[in-house]
């Protein structure tokens, strides 16, 4: 039987990667944004595993765990995702019901491996090959197109690479402008994925810098973003060239359906 496991985080990036590499084994799961709906749908519905992220506004891990174990008994091993590493923090953790933690930030390649830790050999996906599996951990293929990924926020980026990486893609990482621009004189990407809004110069500064270079102005531009677009940005990223504009949280289905409408099965952009 496929294992059920209920994620739940109020960081939208970080649920969508756990949730991602998850399902990309095989396993089945729920996901809430805080910890009385995760606590509600673990009352109505029974599971695995319950993965519970720490430090959450309103319902913190803790009163989560102090209630689920009242409530719900000790069948379901309880896991915390957190990132207090201190040594009085995971005695903490262990005292207040959690089975387990798991650190932040989320480690892609080492994610489910650490979660199937937690449920045992009996408790494996069965839908999932070994040859998906090498894939889904992070492996990067030689030779497939480049994208380039800018973010200044490392989660961000764990999960467009954890979107992207299992089908070929290569992923390149930039944390500012700058590093971006530092890279496109050594690569050449077959796209530009690039949050709008970053400390010092954002999105449109980058796209700006793209224009006025020969060699990069044909690379299809598409922007990234957690806020609702207003008009005023649409328009102005439109005349600056960007070809799309996705909102998070990502969708890792549709974000590849986008990318291959722009570059195709291959990795030349000017196709």
């Amino acid at each position: 039987m496929t294992p059920r496991i209920l994620v739940v985080d109020d960081n939208r990036a970080n649920l969508d990667l756990m949730l991602y590499l998850l399902r990309a084994f095989g396993y089945e799961c729920d996901d809430a944004s805080d910890g009385l709906s995760g606590l509600q749908k673990a009352r109505l519905d029974s599971y695995d595993l319950v993965l519970v992220d720490i430090l959450m506004p309103g319902m913190d891990g803790y009163e989560f765990a102090r209630r689920f174990k009242s409530e719900l008994g000790h069948a379901t091993r309880l896991i915390a995702i957190t990132a207090l590493a201190m040594a009085g923090d995971r005695e903490r953790i262990l005292q207040s019901g959690f089975d387990g933690y798991i650190a932040k930030p989320i480690d892609p390649e080492r994610f489910v491996s650490d979660v199937q830790a937690y449920l045992g050999s009996s408790h494996r996906p069965t839908a999932v090959t070994h040859e998906q599996t090498a894939a889904e951990a992070g492996k990067v293929s030689d030779g497939g197109p480049i994208i380039l990924a800018v973010d200044d926020l490392q989660t961000n980026l764990d999960v467009l690479r954890a979107s992207l990486a299992p089908f070929g893609y290569q992923i390149a990482e930039a944390r500012s402008v700058r590093e971006a621009l530092q890279i496109m004189e050594r690569i050449q990407p077959a796209l530009i994925l690039c949050d709008l809004h970053m400390p010092e110069e954002g999105g449109f500064a980058l796209i700006e810098h793209v224009d006025t270079n020969e060699r990069w102005r044909r690379i299809p531009f598409v922007f990234l973003s957690s806020t609702a677009w207003q008009t005023r940005d649409r328009r102005r990223g439109l005349e600056l060239g960007a070809k799309k504009f996705i909102l998070r949280p990502i969708n890792p289905e549709k974000l590849r359906q986008e990318i291959e409408e722009l570059i195709g099965d291959g990795a030349d952009p000017h196709r």
